[in-house]
């Protein structure tokens, strides 16, 4: 049985309280680990811990914060193997997705930054005549709190810490309790490659106890959160009266618009994998797809031959491409929306059904779910499912289609599939998302900014705009003679 405690002042440290909580493998249903189930006590030491550390590494030069993120970059590179399997068996996504995507981009986050605080500049305004000087200081926050999801886990993790520590704050972070494994096997590579200790501290729990305790920290100065609508909302309600800086990056439930000029080839296998990558659990993923009429009904009957011919199956093997879902109450919440097609007349076109892996009995599968719906506003297509599930149905007009799509109270992402350059202006412009891809899918560049409108976040990732996120500008105006 493996224990997976807590990272603090470069240490691993069991929980004060000695409670721990039971850790799932997804593709077999088994207890493989117990996870340390901190308390206030735990973060407050965390957050002392980040404190003392916090006057030395503000201090710390650019170019020795960009070595030791190069190097934890490289590092992360290094153990790929160990930490793609620990993905997938914490998870439940194919092993291949994992080596592919989530560990090398993990790296890049470190890499990203690490390279990226070098060039990040302030500003200076010359007021000629009034003979005065402007200047902006970009200097660290302090302590800072990180929270990120299940989804991706060690990928979104990187995503904050990278550009928290890298601007000079040290951080207290909690990963989600369903998917711990990678943050806390990072540890071990924060302390190889000489992260000075307290800097970053990874604190293991529950979100009403440890993330809570993160986010009301009277000393805790920003948070940057990763997850579901609903707790957002809370965490908001919680902060914001602390007055703290807050990133929010939350639900999504985003339109794949494709016009009957598309790349066809192109635009049929992209959709797949934007549909049921990582078994859905993206969320960025496009699950309310609308086909323009006339090209609708040979859509429908590509999509679901090629829907129908992904394999199912143990995450560890190279062919499998929908793994186990992430836990047994997330494999029933999706299924509960499954059941909503029939009760509100929806067609399902293939899949939505459990299946068994053999081998693998008690793991947590469920065939990709194509669902043709008739109406926009019933639940499939305005609630956030989050699993193998995507809707279709058809449009007649460019007007009637941007309607729909921006009738949700989600904006995080849009796909918009077409080859006529002037529609790609009017419905970029038109799409209610902070993301618009045109003729691609999850193509990112980590120098843009990242996040939602609506219900869908408040603030941007990514770039220098998460650089701009754990520091404070401050203005200095100098008059001379």
């Amino acid at each position: 049985m493996q224990y997976l405690n807590n990272y603090i002042d470069g240490n691993y440290a069991d929980p004060i309280a000695d409670d721990w909580l039971d850790l799932y493998n997804p593709s077999n249903g088994d207890v493989y680990g117990k996870l340390a189930k901190s308390k206030k006590e735990d973060v407050e030491n965390a957050y002392k811990a980040a404190a003392v550390a916090f006057p030395s590494w503000s201090n710390t030069s650019i170019d020795e914060r960009s070595r030791i993120l190069l190097k934890v970059a490289e590092l992360i590179e290094k153990n790929l193997d160990r930490l793609a399997e620990a993905e997938s068996m914490d998870n439940g996504k194919p092993l291949s997705l994992a080596k592919a995507v989530d560990i090398p981009r993990a790296s890049s986050n470190f890499r990203f930054f690490g390279n990226a605080i070098t060039q990040f500049a302030s500003e200076a305004h010359e007021s000629v005549g009034m003979n005065t000087m402007n200047f902006t200081l970009r200097q660290p926050i302090g302590v800072v709190g990180c929270i990120s999801p299940w989804n991706l886990p060690l990928y979104l993790f990187t995503w904050k810490v990278a550009p928290a520590i890298a601007a000079g704050n040290c951080v207290v972070a909690k990963p989600s309790e369903v998917t711990p494994l990678t943050a806390f096997l990072l540890g071990e590579i924060l302390t190889e490659a000489g992260l000075p200790k307290g800097v970053l501290n990874i604190v293991q729990g529950v979100g009403p106890e440890t993330g809570q305790a993160i986010v009301e920290h009277p000393n805790i100065k920003a948070i940057s959160f990763t997850g579901g609508t609903k707790t957002g909302e809370h965490l908001a309600r919680t902060a914001a009266p602390m007055f703290k800086k807050l990133s929010l990056e939350l639900g999504g439930k985003n339109p794949n618009l494709i016009f009957a000029d598309c790349n066809y080839d192109k635009l049929i296998d992209t959709t797949v994998r934007s549909s049921f990558a990582n078994q859905g659990q993206i969320c960025l993923c496009g699950s309310r797809i609308f086909v323009e009429r006339s090209l609708y009904s040979k859509f429908k009957s590509d999509f679901v031959a090629k829907v129908s011919a992904l394999k199912i199956g143990d995450p560890s093997k190279a062919d499998t491409n929908i793994g186990a879902l992430v836990s047994k109450e997330h494999l029933e919440k999706v299924q509960s929306y499954i059941a909503l097609a029939e009760t509100e007349g929806d067609t399902i076109l293939c899949g939505g059904k459990r299946i068994t892996v053999e081998g693998l009995e008690n793991g947590y599968y469920l065939e990709p779910t194509i669902i043709e719906v008739t109406s926009n506003s019933c639940k499939l297509n305005q609630e956030e499912i989050f699993g193998p599930v995507v809707t279709i149905m058809p449009f007649d007009t460019e007007d009637e289609v941007i309607a729909m799509a921006n009738d949700v109270k989600y904006g995080l992402s849009s796909t918009l599939w077409t080859s006529n350059v002037n529609r790609t202006m009017r419905v970029s412009k038109k799409l209610e998302a902070g993301i618009v891809w045109v003729n691609t899918w999850l193509n990112r560049d980590l120098r843009t900014p990242f996040g939602g409108v609506k219900q869908s976040g408040v603030g941007r990732e990514g770039g220098f705009e998460a650089l701009k996120f754990f520091t404070e500008a401050k203005n200095v105006c100098i008059s001379y003679d």
